[in-house]
């Protein structure tokens, strides 16, 4: 043993000295020449390194709307099985890690032969080590450890698009339910109207056409009851899903008409976009992990060395051991016939690279896009809203005097039915847009990558 010492000191120093060598590209941040204002952001947007919280949805100050966000997150069982997915790919990290070390085993037999009639014992453990010369491993480590923090980002990015689906669900489920009410009190006026109108058919007083018209009206309209009690239902219950509860009943929480329009919006400038979207981060870290792999495929043109010993004791007579036998060697194995492969491996590896570059950039491009989109959304949506309420307000002016008009006999029952259309119409337009700009918040939100973490955030953050 203590001849042992000395050679595995010296190779093991010599590993040392040699083993800082790593073949293949390190990796380079791509020169994505980022823009420096975003196009769509008016004088009342904040652009600025700004922090946003991660629970900004507050700012809306629905309590059921936080309420299902929160339920989302715990109990989505796609969210679940992205956190399955980091913790196995913990696992896989550690595992390519420990393969930097040597590993050792244990051997034990026993027996009789045809020479010694008494039985044999044999006892010991064996050692070996891929001494890590070219960095075959380190590279494999890298890449596995870029594939874990791609996994992490992966379960963020999936987080946020399931707080924008809560999100998008809940408002269109008022909508709906906003629709309904109006779709109820627009029925309920038409059936008070064909009351009247077939009282005064009765009486001689209007056209059976009059009549007629009324019926139609008012069954259009009622039609639209159970059409939209229907959208609301299923909404509900795919709400309730995403959640992860069984389908049930969503609470009322505040009604669209009283949700909040004029948020104060504050936006990251586009470098920060690049650090925090997580989707883009995931991109850039399987960017990495592909980087790595070829120096991983450069090292298997290489031979490799490999540390191996072991140490037994042994005899012939089983009552005792007695006998030491051990050995030390440095192994070699090199290709010779795959080598040509082993290097078209090399450019496999290389065209997989550029392959994860353009998906880089792409996600990158697409990103840009969704912000510029939802800018622009939120900025028209708004005015869109102020047109909205006037063409309410209008609507229901024009149906109150046309309803006045035909009563005096100044017009056809045929404008008083106009009138009330397009006030029926209003209402539903009014209600799809305020479900729309609710909705493009979130979509801006989740543009930018989500809501960053404050400083007593990541102080907080960093404690768990």
């Amino acid at each position: 043993m203590n001849k042992l010492r000395p050679s595995l000191i010296k190779i093991t120093v010599l590993f040392l000295i040699l083993g800082s060598c790593k073949l293949g590209p390190d990796y380079e941040a791509p020169n994505l020449n980022l823009p420096t204002y975003w196009n769509s952001a008016d004088k009342n947007i904040q652009v600025d390194s700004v922090f946003i919280p991660n629970s900004w949805w507050t700012y809306f100050e629905d309590p059921i709307l936080d309420t299902l966000i929160r339920e989302a997150l715990v109990n989505n069982r796609n969210v679940l099985i992205a956190a399955q997915r980091v913790e196995r790919s913990m696992l896989l990290l550690n595992i390519q890690k420990a393969a930097l070390w040597p590993s050792f085993s244990y051997n034990g037999s026993s027996g009789i032969n045809s020479v010694f009639t008494d039985p044999n014992l044999s006892i010991g453990s064996s050692m070996a080590w891929e001494l890590d010369f070219w960095g075959r491993l380190r590279r494999l480590n890298e890449s596995q450890k870029a594939l874990f923090l791609s996994d992490i980002n992966a379960q963020r990015a999936l987080q946020i698009e399931l707080i924008s689906q809560v999100a998008n669900s809940y408002y269109q489920l008022l909508e709906f339910r906003q629709r309904t009410n109006i779709a109820i009190e627009n029925t309920n006026l038409r059936d008070s109207m064909q009351i009247i109108i077939g009282k005064r058919f009765k009486g001689g007083v209007v056209p059976e056409i009059d009549l007629n018209q009324a019926q139609i009206q008012y069954a259009i309209s009622a039609s639209s009851v159970p059409s939209f009690k229907r959208l609301s239902a299923q909404t509900e219950q795919n709400l309730s899903v995403l959640v992860g509860r069984l389908p049930s009943t969503i609470a009322n929480g505040n009604s669209l008409e009283n949700q909040k329009y004029d948020l104060d919006l504050a936006l990251a400038i586009p470098s920060e976009i690049v650090k925090n979207r997580p989707d883009i981060v995931e991109a850039e870290q399987e960017l990495i992990a592909q980087n790595a792999e070829i120096g991983a495929a450069v090292a298997n043109l290489y031979p490799r060395f490999s540390l191996n010993g072991s140490v037994s004791y042994g005899s012939n007579n089983i009552d005792g051991l007695d006998d030491l036998f051990w050995n030390l060697g440095l192994n070699l194995t090199g290709p010779l016939w795959q080598w040509r492969r082993n290097l078209r491996a090399v450019e496999v590896e290389k065209k997989d690279t550029e392959i994860a570059l353009l998906a880089y950039e792409q996600k990158v491009l697409t990103a840009f896009a969704e912000v510029e989109n939802a800018l622009i959304s939120i900025q028209t949506l708004r005015d869109e809203i102020v047109a909205r309420k006037l063409h309410v307000e209008a609507a229901n002016s024009a149906q109150y005097l046309s309803y006045k008009r035909y009563n005096q006999g100044v017009t056809s029952y045929l404008e008083y039915l106009e009138s009330q259309r397009q006030a029926f119409d209003a209402q539903n337009f009014l209600a799809q847009t305020q479900a729309q700009l609710l909705t493009a918040y979130f979509s801006l939100y989740k543009a930018t990558g989500g809501g960053w973490l404050n400083e007593n955030e990541k102080a907080q953050s960093d404690k768990q």
